[in-house]
Formats: structure tokens, sequence, C-alpha cells
């Protein structure tokens, strides 16, 4: 039989939770995306759970960001170590995966995909209008990002060097 948690009388005060709610209009938006700044892939990203202080909560081997994309606007193909999770809560968005990024599913409000250690991965607001998006990445340190070499001439062409 499986372990399962234990039953205690665990009860923290308001106070002590208080302490643990991350809201939304006090996020500050993140500046560490260096692909945000690629012509086309301008967006804004708010870290909630990961490693403090960058994020306002805590969470082991756990990273959760709200993005806000302008219709068009996009994340690069890029590459992470980890699995990331992405959950559209407004608007439509295309997540796109593969060597090229040719292969691309259709989010819509709450629709969740779910894309596996290793695969490149991207995602572009194609509503008319503003729209968030989730992610979540697991791992110790979901934030290497690695981009293919297509990806990598925008950038440098616009004179934005990536890692």
């Amino acid at each position: 039989m499986p372990p399962t948690a234990p039953i205690t009388d665990a009860n923290p005060t308001v106070e002590e939770m208080q302490a643990r709610v991350a809201r939304f209009r006090s996020l500050q938006p993140t500046t560490d995306y260096v692909d945000a700044s690629i012509p086309g892939c301008e967006r804004t990203t708010y870290r909630v759970l990961g490693t403090p202080p960058a994020a306002p909560l805590a969470a082991e081997g756990f990273h959760l960001n709200i993005v806000c994309c302008e219709p068009g606007k996009s994340a690069p193909l890029h590459n992470h170590l980890t699995q990331e999770v992405f959950v559209a809560l407004s608007g439509r968005w295309e997540v796109f995966w593969g060597p090229t990024g040719a292969r691309s599913v259709v989010l819509e409000p709450w629709d969740t995909v779910a894309i596996p250690p290793g695969v490149s991965r991207g995602f572009r607001n194609i509503a008319a209008e503003p729209a968030y998006l989730m992610g979540m990445a697991s791992g110790q340190d979901p934030g290497n990002i690695n981009w293919p070499a297509q990806v990598r001439a925008a950038p440098a062409a616009a004179g934005v060097a990536l890692p």
C-alpha cells in the first residue's frame, strides 16, 4: 500500500495563510526572459511560484508563471530539460513544438497541454485581443533554456544576445 499523508491538527492562522497568497495585482513583471526582446516575441511574464525572491511564493521543484501577450506575439521555439505545462486562461493560443515548430495545437480557455522534457516548444497568442497563459515547469531549474539555431538568428539580427 502506498504511503499516505498523515491527518494532523495543523491549522495555520489566516495571517499565516495570507503570507502564502500571491495577489496578481501585486506581481511585478520579470525582465530576465531575454528572448522577450526578440521582435515578435514581446510578452509580459509574472512569476508566481518558484524560487524567491524571483517568485513571491516558494515551491520545491515546481514553477508557475503567468504570461500576457498582445495578439500575434509569442515565445519563440525553445527547449527545457523539464516538462512544461501550458493552460490557456483567456483568448486562443497556438502551442507549437518539434525541431522546427511545425506541429501545433490550439488551446482555448482552460485547455491544457503538457510538453515532455527535451521537446522544443513555443506559444503564440492567436486571439484578436491580449490574452493570458499559465505556464508550469517541473524540476529544480527550468530556467535553463536553449534555442534552436533558426531561432538564434532573429535576436542576433536585432542586437539581442541569447545565452
